[in-house]
């Protein structure tokens, strides 16, 4: 039988509410572009910090998802047509917050034939164009699979290629119901190979139910596919209609599975309870290249 653990969240897992002057203009900046992030869409705990920080992951092809993941407050439902102009409104929008890293992700939009590769690409360009300098990480959806979608993406060059395991196999029926783990494997492979210089990313959560050996056999598996940066984090349930939390993961745990991380040989290790893909990504980046050099 499995236990549930109470929502109640322990104190060193708690946020502030978001609030202050950055985070407000930051909120204009959005509505004014209409552009979404992930950040409000999928109810991020460090919306408080990164925005009073002016750094913002922005979610291209609309705020609805095709996928049904069981732990993502993303709507799901049937998406609305493609914007066009929505890769030049997010490059002006890193142009007028001043970003050298800014991060892209999106919502999975099966139903088109390229999964939306071709905004991806589109965003990574404008944002060089109107931000010379400006480092770009993109977090994709995995294109279920297609080389031809991928290409698409990794030929516009991004710095970092970034797709998310999100959980250990067995859970995958719960968690990621219409994904599938090893072509998410697979897709972190293709983008390395298509363009050897990019470095690979991906991470995963912890408290849906893994097991210590499990999460390890995915750390051996995803250095097997030559993923450079690793991220773990704590799940945190958006609301009663997702999956629950099985356990909140102790802080000495994150930090023996950054060790282990390190052992295994990745360039660079996130993990903490509040760690997502794209916190503190600009630190991460950096940190990735002077642990190469």
């Amino acid at each position: 039988m499995t236990t549930i653990i109470p929502e109640r969240r322990p104190e060193w897992l708690r946020v502030p509410a978001p609030r202050g002057e950055n985070y407000q203009q930051l909120k204009q900046l959005m509505r004014g572009q209409s552009l979404h992030t992930v950040c409000e869409e999928a109810r991020c705990p460090n919306i408080a910090e990164c925005w009073g920080h002016k750094t913002a992951t922005f979610m291209i092809l609309g705020s609805v998802c095709t996928r049904s993941c069981g732990f993502c407050a993303i709507a799901t439902g049937r998406p609305l047509g493609l914007d066009w102009e929505e890769p030049k409104r997010v490059a002006e929008a890193a142009r007028e917050m001043g970003l050298r890293h800014a991060v892209v992700t999106s919502v999975n939009r099966d139903e088109l034939k390229d999964g939306g590769a071709s905004i991806f690409a589109s965003t990574i360009r404008w944002i060089r164009r109107l931000n010379p300098g400006c480092k770009v990480e993109v977090l994709t959806p995995d294109f279920k699979g297609s080389a031809d979608a991928l290409r698409v993406v990794m030929d516009a060059k991004p710095d970092i290629f970034n797709h998310n395991v999100e959980t250990i196999p067995r859970l995958y029926k719960q968690v990621r119901p219409q994904a599938v783990y090893k072509r998410s494997l697979e897709v972190l492979k293709l983008a390395k190979e298509l363009y050897p210089g990019t470095r690979t990313k991906s991470g995963f959560m912890l408290g849906l139910g893994e097991t210590w050996d499990e999460v390890l056999e995915v750390m051996r598996d995803m250095r097997e596919y030559d993923i450079d940066v690793l991220t773990i984090g704590q799940y945190l349930r958006p609301s009663f209609q997702h999956l629950p939390i099985q356990r909140y993961v102790p802080l000495e745990e994150f930090a023996a599975l950054k060790a282990e991380g390190k052992k295994l040989g990745f360039r660079h290790v996130e993990s903490g309870p509040f760690v997502r893909s794209s916190y503190h990504a600009h630190e991460q980046s950096a940190g990735a290249e002077q642990e190469q050099e």
